[in-house]
């Protein structure tokens, strides 16, 4: 990788999680709330599944930014953004302006997908906890990119 490109992982990382770690924050000071929410939306259990989403979104959100067990956090990220875009922001059971928003809303969470599908096929990159335990190679996913080339 050239030099001028190994601060862009790490960047990526962040970028993709801070929303995960915002909304985990921002659900710790509505727990009730979240709850109420989830259950609105038909989730059973949702007074417990709310810790398990605080959990997923604060832990894996801070995991993903210092590149630890990147490639599977971000797989744990992809699914839970899927399972939250049809969910929550199912725009096709909706009209108008609402179905306007709600469309907006799904295709943010596709974007979302996208980028831990680049993490999880590319993993870490240089600058992070994966590339400290396992080797730059391994964190870079040069395994997987001979891979998919042979």
């Amino acid at each position: 990788m050239h030099p001028l490109l190994k601060p862009l992982p790490p960047l990526g990382r962040v970028l993709l999680a801070l929303i995960f770690v915002l909304s985990g924050i921002s659900k710790l000071g509505a727990i009730a709330a979240t709850s109420a929410n989830m259950a609105s939306h038909g989730i059973p259990y949702a007074g417990d599944l709310v810790w398990g989403a605080v959990a997923l979104e604060i832990g894996g959100g801070a995991m993903l930014i210092v590149g630890l067990l990147a490639r599977l956090v971000a797989l744990a990220l992809f699914f839970y953004t899927l399972v939250l875009a049809v969910m929550f922001h199912p725009y096709w059971a909706f009209t108008g302006a609402a179905a306007h928003a709600q469309h907006s809303y799904f295709y943010e969470h596709l974007s979302m997908m996208g980028g831990m599908l680049f993490v999880v096929a590319f993993g870490a990159g240089p600058y992070s906890i994966d590339a400290l335990i396992f080797g730059r190679s391994r964190a870079a996913g040069h395994r997987i990119a001979a891979a998919a080339s042979a």
